[in-house]
């Protein structure tokens, strides 16, 4: 997240529906006003995540995510769902490499009530003691139900592949080992020194006013601390290979390559390659390898941005006969696409990325999202009609640049399963070579 300034005033900027205001103390309130609903999402977003955390301690942005929901100095665990459940609403949270978030959706007349509890697992949590050991015993349990599912964890073990021995590598859950190590004191230090105003956007959207918003999250937000100097290790994307045979009657394939962060100039191009190459039933992997072939079940793609990098990367699920066939197929179609590209297909790409923006935006906990997102990325919140024409205005040959620029880089490859018929990574990056 941009540093934020620390005026004397709140400072407020406004764009139509759209309400910005920073605090004097950091923190940003957006707001969007959305006519015609009856409902209000408003969420605690702070850029913070695994990729903050140092290797003894990986795992702690998502157990104390947890440990926000299991008691304040005003309210315990079961108190903190029934009231949100009373009336009707839902509260979750989600902890990612570069982002932690606290959210809620209530009817409007209960935004307050939801302000009020976000704010309070977020300032007076408590951390008991028994329920820091019964979290743990969950997470463990979470842990384990990834392991067994092999179509989840094989994403882990692709991210360490490609960002080995560093923060973008490790798993967002942690392994068990490191949160067996984790202590009350542990959680709540970590919770001190990064959870302050200046990394965190207060975001609503639906049936609600800023000036309400506002007055809420300076009534509930007051005690948030002022935060250490976030300490963020560079992604350094390796490449690299893992192989693990397993008895299982399908192969989980990921295949990676380097791609581009959120601000850089192919970012529209590539978005738009992913739904291309991978993103839908009409997408070059779907109906050759799917359709045509009958060699998979799932294949897809997608782009995935962080703040200095990203990741392309493709699924398939397959046979252990079918992935004979599989990879070379899909190899050939990466070449293909380097110089191949229609006209006809790219604006069905556009419209399919276009379509999904716009019906995202008809939520007003997707648009929440957003709002936040965008402030973390961008500082600022960024006009739909921007966005529009930055797809509009994507090209044949910005597409086939994009994707020359993609996989000419070192391949990742992940397999889990019966994985004999898989080619290596050495093979896989010669074939692209050409």
């Amino acid at each position: 997240m941009p540093a934020a300034t620390q005026p004397e005033n709140p400072v407020s900027q406004s764009t139509d529906s759209v309400r910005l205001t920073r605090l004097p103390n950091g923190l940003t309130v957006v707001s969007e006003t959305m006519p015609r609903v009856e409902t209000v999402s408003v969420g605690a977003y702070v850029s913070v995540g695994t990729r903050n955390e140092k290797a003894p301690e990986n795992g702690v942005s998502h157990f104390l995510e947890h440990m926000a929901f299991k008691g304040t100095a005003r309210r315990d665990a079961a108190a903190i769902a029934r009231e949100i459940e009373n009336v009707g609403g839902h509260l979750n949270a989600y902890t990612a490499r570069e982002q932690t978030a606290y959210y809620a959706k209530v009817l409007k007349e209960d935004t307050a009530l939801a302000v009020d509890i976000i704010g309070d697992i977020l300032t007076h949590s408590v951390f008991a003691p028994e329920e820091v050991e019964r979290e743990r015993g969950v997470i463990l349990q979470e842990i384990g139900q990834a392991n067994d599912t092999p179509d989840d964890i094989i994403f882990d073990h692709f991210q360490t592949a490609a960002f080995p021995d560093q923060p973008m590598g490790r798993p967002v859950l942690g392994t068990e080992d490191t949160v067996k190590a984790m202590t009350r004191d542990g959680l709540a230090g970590y919770m001190r020194r990064h959870y302050g105003p200046q990394r965190m956007v207060i975001a609503g959207a639906g049936a609600l006013e800023h000036e309400r918003l506002l007055d809420l999250v300076q009534q509930h937000f007051a005690d948030l601390p002022v935060a250490d100097a976030l300490a963020e290790e560079p992604a350094r994307y390796l490449g690299g290979e893992f192989r693990e045979e397993r008895d299982l009657d399908q192969i989980h394939i990921v295949l990676g390559f380097p791609s581009v962060a959120h601000r850089d100039r192919d970012y529209y191009p590539t978005q738009i390659l992913s739904v291309l190459l991978g993103g839908g039933m009409s997408s070059r992997l779907f109906q050759e390898i799917r359709e045509k072939r009958g060699l998979v079940y799932s294949i897809y793609s997608f782009a995935s941005p962080h703040r200095d990098g990203g990741m392309f990367t493709i699924y398939a699920g397959t046979g252990e006969e079918e992935a004979k066939e599989l990879v070379p197929v899909t190899l050939e179609e990466l070449i293909r696409v380097q110089r191949d590209v229609t006209e006809e297909e790219l604006a069905r790409a556009k419209a399919q990325l276009r379509a999904s923006l716009l019906m995202s935006l008809e939520s007003t906990g997707s648009r929440c999202e957003q709002l936040a997102r965008q402030i973390h990325i961008y500082g600022r919140v960024v006009p739909v009609e921007e966005i529009k024409a930055r797809i509009a205005a994507v090209t044949v040959e910005q597409v086939q640049q994009a994707a020359a620029r993609a996989f000419h880089g070192r391949p990742t490859l992940a397999a889990l399963g019966p994985a004999g018929n898989v080619p290596g990574l050495a093979t896989i990056a010669e074939r692209l070579s050409v």
